[in-house]
């Protein structure tokens, strides 16, 4: 969820109050020319000074801000409602959309480029955007939404063929919910490995007990992996992808090492051994390789996109015996 939560003040002190909505004046909800930090959660919001969001403004990204502009001033809060995800202005040489023009699509400093202190009109045709009149995003500076056409900077926007630097305002992180479909789970293969042998031998002519031991603990352990099918969403992002109640694992980055979990598995070995006879005990561990489809769903400002991935694991869980007896022979 878009929120901004705004604090009497500084350092995140004092007094707070959440917002999720636009203000158009915050005295109407008692925390008018009060705010002195804040907090940020999803979209970036404008901060004015003056009520119906006019006067200077200033735009916070997500984070935590303990200390901000028009200190002790704010009248007004606005969310950042439109699609950061692919920013794109297109600035022109001359007022009325003529002469050069430069499309622009990620933060530049113009002052490297050809295009520094030419610009006197623009378009946003994508998300949201930061023109300043000085290179390193300083100076005066002027907030561009999707969809403005200024024709003709003049007198108003102080920097007349002076933009030195533009900046794009980033979205906040994605809220990404992962779950494993177990209905397509797939078995892809099974097989069967001795992980021990236990020997008994009773050459008398009564049955005997098994004085070694009559159990064995052993480690089962599963390996566990996860990675995207197609992944059409970039995602830079933590998220939480929950096996079972004992096993939750973080996939960083799209991509989750192989990891182990290890259980307890205790055998019971039988207490009597025939006469006359040899009794072997094999401990088998069962592998089973399995996987499951992952449907992933990423949500950032209101818009939710389904990717999906596959879930793998390799299971050594089921561990049984398998008893073997055999006669041997009677000593003269």
């Amino acid at each position: 969820m878009n929120k901004i939560i705004v604090y009497e003040h500084p350092d995140l002190n004092g007094l707070r109050k959440e917002f999720t909505a636009d203000v158009p004046d915050l005295h109407s909800v008692d925390f008018g020319d009060c705010i002195s930090s804040l907090k940020v959660i999803g979209q970036p919001w404008l901060v004015f000074r003056d009520t119906n969001y006019k006067g200077p403004c200033y735009a916070y990204e997500e984070g935590e801000h303990k200390h901000i502009f028009l200190n002790n001033q704010p009248s007004s809060l606005q969310l950042v409602t439109e699609d950061l995800e692919y920013p794109q202005i297109t600035l022109y040489e001359y007022t009325n959309y003529e002469g050069a023009r430069k499309v622009i699509t990620e933060e530049t400093n113009l002052t490297y480029g050809y295009f520094n202190d030419k610009a006197s009109s623009h378009i946003v045709q994508k998300g949201a955007w930061i023109l300043y009149d000085d290179e390193n995003r300083g100076g005066w500076f002027y907030i561009a939404r999707e969809g403005t056409k200024i024709p003709n900077y003049g007198p108003e926007f102080k920097f007349r063929s002076k933009c030195s630097h533009v900046y794009p305002l980033k979205g906040g992180k994605p809220v990404i919910t992962a779950k494993i479909l177990w209905d397509h789970k797939k078995v892809e293969s099974e097989r069967a490995i001795v992980i021990d042998e236990i020997n008994g031998i009773n050459t008398t002519d009564f049955e005997q007990t098994f004085t070694s031991i009559n159990s064995r603990v052993y480690e089962a352990t599963t390996s566990h992996s996860f990675q995207f099918k197609v992944l059409n969403y970039p995602i830079d992002k933590k998220f939480n992808l929950s096996i079972d109640p004992r096993t939750n694992l973080t996939v960083e980055k799209g991509s989750l090492d192989s990891t182990v979990t290890v259980d307890k598995v205790e055998v019971t070995v039988p207490a009597r051994i025939p006469p006359h006879s040899e009794l072997i005990v094999q401990v088998i561990m069962k592998l089973v390789t399995a996987s499951a489809p992952v449907e992933l769903i990423i949500t950032k400002n209101g818009k939710a996109k389904t990717e999906i991935g596959e879930y793998r694991s390799v299971s050594g869980r089921h561990i049984s015996t398998k008893y073997i007896v055999k006669p041997v022979e009677k000593k003269n």
